[in-house]
């Protein structure tokens, strides 16, 4: 019978032992290289063949959307044609565990002339590419959690777990913030939270319910009915909000047996209502209904009158929630 689990064990055991042993390759080299890359006028241009190469796709994706531009490039396209988008002013970085990988060794005499600056991730600090690079950063692990030590595993690893060195030291560096992850991650629920404000999700215009405070609960419920969003703003004769009534306050009045036909709504509306501006955030109006426990919020200008309405299902379909 197969034991899958101490197979599995055995495998984060090496994975989290060469982690653990990346930490003595934190060195000037390291520093050297990161230098590099903040100082670059132009890309990270990151490249590797096969599994290298799936780790490099990823690498120079987390540094894009960290605040250093990067894309990857395939060394075998990069033979043919694809070498066009390297210029002067970017940085390559070369991904080999052997340091030898011919498809990435053949590409360096054009990388040179082009005059990019390149950085080498191998397990050999003797390798051609490590010799060959401007600065050269060692991935090197004892063993591969393959045990034919023939799958790049626990080598692919601690080459990932390096580019994410690389691209939190950037991001500390040039002082990335949330709000710029937001804007490089927009359709995200995190750049949604960050970067959508009210104006852009509220109702506007003939949208909002409203009602004036001489009319009857029975127009108010008419209102509510017709733009469905579980509530109406009441205000004055200068269109200044006084109040506002809920599906809570429907339910409310009807236990007292109110007569809906000829009671003013400004007998029974909620005075003391809450109410945003246009320009907070969705996530901040989302973290105010969930504190106040209530389902709808009531937009308004300098003024006080009523320019906007929301509710959670509105938060919802904006993916905020």
């Amino acid at each position: 019978m197969q034991n899958f689990i101490t197979h599995a064990k055995q495998v984060l055991t090496i994975e989290k032992q060469a982690i653990s042993q990346l930490e003595q390759y934190i060195d000037h080299n390291f520093e050297n290289a990161c230098q590099l890359m903040f100082n670059c006028q132009g890309r990270i241009i990151v490249i590797g063949m096969g599994k290298s190469g799936h780790i490099g796709n990823k690498i120079a994706a987390t540094l894009a959307s960290t605040g250093t531009p990067a894309f990857f490039v395939h060394p075998g396209e990069a033979s043919h044609g694809d070498l066009g988008m390297v210029t002067a002013q970017d940085v390559v970085i070369l991904i080999s565990n052997s340091g030898e990988t011919s498809e990435v060794i053949n590409i360096i005499p054009v990388l040179k002339r082009i005059g990019a600056k390149m950085v080498s991730m191998t397990g050999n600090t003797k390798s051609s590419l490590a010799k060959l690079s401007d600065v050269h950063v060692c991935i090197k692990v004892e063993q591969e959690a393959c045990p034919l030590g023939l799958a790049p595993t626990a080598s692919t690893t601690a080459t990932l777990v390096m580019g994410d060195a690389f691209a939190v030291a950037l991001l500390e560096a040039r002082g990335f913030t949330a709000n710029d992850f937001a804007l490089s991650h927009p359709g995200g629920s995190l750049g949604k939270r960050l970067i959508l404000t009210l104006k852009d999700i509220m109702h506007t215009g003939t949208q909002v319910p409203i009602v004036k405070c001489d009319d009857i609960i029975k127009d108010a419920l008419l209102e509510m009915s017709e733009k469905g969003l579980g509530m109406t703003a009441i205000v004055n004769a200068q269109n200044q909000l006084q109040g506002i009534f809920t599906d809570g306050d429907l339910r409310r009045i009807l236990e007292q047996r109110v007569d809906i036909h000829n009671t003013k709504i400004s007998k029974v509306m909620t005075m003391e209502c809450t109410t945003v501006n246009s320009n907070m955030l969705a996530a901040q109006a989302l973290n105010i209904m969930e504190n106040k426990r209530i389902n709808g919020l009531l937009v308004v200008n300098e003024s006080n009158q009523p320019i906007g309405a929301l509710n959670m299902q509105d938060l919802l379909k904006a993916g905020v929630l």
